[in-house]
């Protein structure tokens, strides 16, 4: 990990960081604008209810000037995975996509016309979690198909309070399966070298800001970024972690004057 005084580029989180549903965090338009008139940034999402283009929709209408280019999602990351494995293997792999509507369109080049797929993808589907859709997967997975899953999110904060995510459904089949899936999002080293390898600096000179001591500042540091923790969003003061991050912030808006922008 390196020093915030040698940071040359920073990851920010969104949901958590810069808004909470449709509510931008108080100052983090502000802030965002002082910070990229000096540091370069890329900005990171495990949200697998939207596309990319709707991400950037949000942003903008939440008041945030943020390039398209400049957003790095875990769909995004998925899609370049299942890219890759088409082309180590001359075809695409026949894909299960347990994907939001939003998504379906980005993934329209994978399909399973057999409905005996090479690769289960796992993203966040509301309320069509069940029983009987679990043990279809677990069916399949048996068979030997791939489990990949987006992210592994245990919970995530909404303007109601904290609501379970996919993770648990991910472990569930995991554990039944006897396998370990493929995750594609925070706090997957594949996912921050995607965003090191865009932003164009090693790992030591980036910084990561979040709101989840595990995955956001845990994942970027076990990859070798330093780690700054805001109490915004999913943040709970009584979460006990073994995580220590080099830096907290009440929220990001403190962030411009800890790095001198």
């Amino acid at each position: 990990m390196g020093l915030l005084a040698d940071i040359k580029g920073l990851l920010l989180d969104l949901d958590g960081v810069l808004y909470v549903g449709s509510q931008p965090i108080a100052g983090a338009a502000q802030a965002v604008a002082r910070i990229r008139k000096h540091l370069p940034c890329r900005f990171i999402t495990n949200t697998s209810t939207r596309s990319l283009a709707s991400v950037h929709h949000k942003l903008t209408q939440l008041g945030f000037s943020i390039g398209i280019d400049e957003i790095i999602s875990a769909p995004q990351v998925a899609k370049i995975l299942l890219q890759n494995m088409a082309h180590d293997s001359g075809r695409p792999p026949a894909c299960w996509l347990l994907l939001h509507a939003d998504l379906q369109a980005d993934f329209a080049q994978f399909s399973c016309p057999t409905g005996e797929p090479d690769v289960i993808l796992i993203g966040d589907i509301g309320e069509t979690w069940n029983y009987a859709l679990m043990n279809r997967i677990f069916t399949r997975v048996v068979a030997g198909a791939q489990l990949i899953a987006i992210h592994k999110n245990r919970f995530w904060e909404t303007a109601s309070g904290l609501k379970m995510d996919i993770g648990g459904f991910v472990a569930a089949l995991e554990y039944a399966g006897n396998t370990s899936a493929r995750i594609v999002g925070k706090p997957s080293a594949d996912f921050f070298q995607i965003a090191l390898d865009s932003l164009g600096f090693p790992a030591a000179q980036v910084a990561i800001v979040g709101d989840d001591i595990e995955s956001d500042v845990g994942g970027g540091q076990a990859a070798g970024l330093s780690g700054i923790l805001v109490k915004t969003g999913k943040y709970r003061a009584g979460y006990v972690s073994s995580v220590v991050p080099e830096s907290t912030l009440n929220s990001i808006s403190d962030l411009p004057n800890m790095l001198g922008c």
